[in-house]
């Protein structure tokens, strides 16, 4: 196995309350936002650093996250925060973006304030979609299309609570 070890530095950090979510991107990156005035989603990734703990990092297999799921399964099928590298990837809908102030306004992104923000990328369908996918017996009934997502009740989904 290798035994390398990474270095990520954030380049930002997720700013979120009941009403507003933004990612603020720090000075040395700003310049890196150049570019991306037009592209309605993004694609980001953050460090679950609520979770990173040896614990999280450690677990590897899940009892019944989802309510229709199997009793147990392994941590690379969930979107579970623990896992041996933190690492969450959220595509979100943009709102505005501000290069200048190194603001970026999203409609929503299921990270938490204050988290470290790894990278943005923008949202390219001819790489990130896909039409014919498969999924098991127990998730097929959620919705195929992000759109979708709004009026489903994702909170029955799940066996935690929150």
């Amino acid at each position: 196995m290798n035994t390398r070890t990474f270095t990520a530095k954030p380049v930002g950090t997720v700013h979120a309350d009941n009403e507003s979510f933004l990612i603020e991107i720090a000075g040395p990156f700003r310049p890196a936002l150049q570019g991306l005035d037009g592209f309605s989603h993004l694609v980001v990734l953050w460090w679950g650093d609520r979770v990173d703990t040896p614990e999280c990092r450690s677990e590897t297999v899940c009892q019944k996250p989802y309510t229709r799921g199997p009793e147990t399964i392994g941590i690379f099928a969930t979107r579970s925060p623990a896992r041996p590298n933190p690492i969450a990837l959220s595509v979100v809908p943009v709102i505005d973006i501000d290069s200048a102030s190194g603001i970026v306004r999203v409609a929503y992104i299921d990270a938490d304030d204050g988290t470290p923000v790894l990278d943005i990328k923008p949202y390219l369908p001819a790489t990130e979609r896909v039409r014919d996918v498969n999924m098991p017996a127990w998730s097929s009934h959620w919705p195929q299309w992000y759109e979708d997502n709004q009026g489903f009740d994702w909170a029955a989904e799940f066996t935690f609570e929150e």
